[in-house]
């Protein structure tokens, strides 16, 4: 004879002064909880790896004048690596870039590019392109 032989054939109880539960609202009763909201948001941004800016030699930036200048002259399609300060931490990413250059706007420090792209000049660590195979700049 087991505990519970005197209760399990009885019948379910339905209150007569209550009206029952609605499925939704039995169901919802049983939702996830989050105690902490934007604890995982939070920690994920804590993990999110982020890059020093490095700083270039006189003679990088040179070189990099001179690429520019050959390019813009050239017309050509290029490749730009840049560095992107983050907004949130310190640090930032680095980013690429192509197309020709359309001008450059030396009041606000930037390369603009004929898609519309914004470059600041000073965040430039790299310009490649095929024109650059021949000659040494």
């Amino acid at each position: 004879m087991s505990r519970y032989d005197d209760i399990i054939n009885l019948p379910h109880h339905v209150s007569k002064t209550r009206t029952p539960m609605s499925m939704e609202n039995r169901a919802a009763q049983f939702a996830p909880f989050a105690a902490l909201t934007g604890h995982d948001a939070a920690i994920a941004e804590t993990a999110r790896l982020t890059s020093e800016k490095p700083e270039l030699s006189a003679e990088e930036l040179d070189k990099l004048s001179r690429r520019l200048v050959y390019a813009i002259e050239k017309e050509a399609t290029i490749r730009i690596t840049y560095f992107q300060p983050d907004t949130l931490k310190q640090g930032g990413s680095y980013c690429q870039a192509e197309g020709k250059i359309k001008k450059i706007d030396e009041i606000d420090g930037l390369i603009i590019l004929y898609d519309k792209q914004f470059i600041p000049l000073d965040c430039v660590m790299s310009i490649e392109g095929n024109l650059f195979n021949d000659i040494e700049l």
